[in-house]
């Protein structure tokens, strides 16, 4: 009851403050990258705050040593909508690889095209994988971040799917490190509407350097190290 009554208010403050952040973001394309990602971190900083003051809902940074000074590949586990959030704040500047459909969202949508992320067809097979190491190789060029969630989709706690090869063929084809990040924020944030208060763990692991490595081997290494940290850092779903 009172989870539902903390979501009952941070709903409206959280959409009130995107809707406001996506129409500066328009209003401020024809400037700088670099300004609208400056409207973007005031966003994301609001509405973690919300979360954290609000909902009672914290994170906990694990390898924080782990985070490299310059543009890297995320390679993330996907459970809710939080770490869309968060990972903004973790590795400031990023962009994320979305399906090309989001950005027909009024208002969002042409707020994720201004903020310069990268949006495939996810039925165009080959040419997906394509587009995201031809636009992805120019985020990183540019300094930017690219995450990529490569199950491909939102997962159950404790579900683990085959990773996808876009993020390491990306990783591998632009010569930027792999950053591997394993959460449980889908214990707190499910698709229910309610969600839980607590600590969100999130668990940033070493890079991986794709030099001599094929894709294959870069996502082998990733998928192994994602899957063994959620073994670690929630024990508790295979008590379930």
């Amino acid at each position: 009851m009172i989870a539902l009554f903390r979501t009952l208010i941070f709903a409206p403050l959280a959409i009130l403050a995107t809707l406001i952040a996506s129409v500066l973001v328009l209003l401020t394309a024809v400037f700088r990258v670099r300004v609208r990602f400056a409207i973007i971190r005031v966003w994301y900083t609001l509405v973690l705050g919300l979360c954290k003051y609000v909902l009672g809902l914290r994170y906990r940074l694990l390898g924080r040593e782990h985070i490299p000074p310059g543009a890297c590949v995320v390679l993330a586990k996907h459970e809710s909508a939080w770490e869309t959030i968060a990972l903004q704040q973790i590795f400031p500047p990023i962009v994320f690889v979305l399906k090309k459909s989001l950005l027909h969202i009024p208002f969002l949508g042409w707020a994720l095209a201004a903020s310069r992320m990268i949006s495939i067809d996810r039925k165009a097979g080959r040419d997906a994988l394509r587009q995201v190491a031809e636009q992805g190789r120019k985020r990183l060029a540019e300094g930017i971040s690219v995450a990529i969630f490569p199950e491909g989709t939102r997962t159950l706690p404790g579900e683990i799917r085959r990773f996808k090869p876009g993020g390491a063929y990306l990783a591998v084809s632009a010569g930027a490190v792999a950053v591997p990040v394993a959460h449980n924020a889908g214990d707190f944030w499910s698709k229910r509407f309610a969600k839980r208060a607590g600590e969100i763990i999130v668990s940033i692991g070493p890079p991986i350097d794709p030099k001599g490595k094929t894709a294959e081997e870069v996502n082998r290494l990733a998928e192994a190290w994602i899957s063994a940290e959620m073994q670690r850092i929630a024990p508790y779903r295979n008590r379930r």
